[in-house]
């Protein structure tokens, strides 16, 4: 399922135009070290991988992002601000496990979201941006993953969303419907133009998604290494340039984890 739009021009990473900068980040938790010292930005506009083993910190990462926690130290800005009510208005949030409310069909889920906010797209439009059309009548409580995470998308572009936080929201699910979902993000990121940032265990995954990756060390999370991925879009897992880039990351990834059982 591509969706036939215009590749739109990201700025590259060299720009000054960060949507989100994080800066110096330190998480402690009861005298563990999660995350130690993490710094990056997203560049408006790009599609940006947070990957590594687990214990990275990658999910205390995007939480502390989200408002879920508090950071010990350092700094997350948004637009140059201080996270904050704009920061909370203008991000979208997709988890690996999405909540809705099972007494509600989807076109209701959609309606009752898109009437809390004064811009976005119209319930019609993120419908078939989506591909929702033949589950409008279906209750949330009946739906698999796949269709719950294209619920996910079309809340956030309910929304009208600048940004797009996603916490390993495919982690879950068959290859095949994480590969449908990836042609569908990628199809309206591109027409759209919002930022995402999202998280993921998955090498090739990140390589198919990103336009840019920061690899994390195993516990405690600190950046090993940021790769840029440049091949034209869109992409295919099983391209050789993607497979070629994956394995490239994968070969840091495993010295990362041999270090750690060594």
């Amino acid at each position: 399922m591509i969706i036939d739009s215009p590749p739109l021009q990201h700025p590259s990473a060299a720009a000054d135009s960060a949507v989100l900068r994080v800066d110096n980040l330190v998480k402690h938790y009861a005298g563990t070290i999660a995350v130690d010292g993490v710094s990056f930005s997203v560049p408006e506009g790009s599609c940006f991988g947070l990957l590594g083993p687990n214990g990275a910190g990658k999910t205390t990462t995007i939480e502390i992002m989200e408002g879920i926690l508090a950071p010990t130290s350092g700094s997350v800005r948004y637009r140059g601000a201080p996270l904050g009510e704009r920061f909370r208005a203008e991000a979208g949030i997709l988890f690996q496990k999405t909540a809705l409310q099972d007494f509600l069909t989807v076109r209701q889920t959609l309606e009752l979201f898109r009437g809390l906010y004064d811009h976005g797209l119209s319930v019609d439009e993120v419908i078939r941006l989506c591909a929702l059309e033949k589950l409008l009548k279906r209750d949330n409580k009946k739906l698999s993953g796949g269709q719950l995470q294209r619920m996910a998308l079309a809340r956030a572009l309910a929304q009208d969303a600048d940004v797009l936080l996603m916490d390993e929201p495919f982690g879950a699910l068959d290859a095949m419907t994480r590969d449908l979902l990836h042609e569908l993000l990628e199809g309206i990121w591109r027409r759209e133009g919002f930022s995402v940032l999202f998280v993921t265990h998955e090498v090739r995954e990140a390589v198919r998604l990103g336009d840019r990756v920061v690899l994390l060390s195993s516990r405690p999370g600190r950046v090993l290494e940021d790769f840029d991925v440049t091949s034209e879009r869109p992409r295919a897992l099983e391209s050789s340039e993607t497979v070629d880039r994956a394995l490239e990351i994968k070969a840091r990834l495993n010295e990362e984890v041999m270090r750690h059982v060594s």
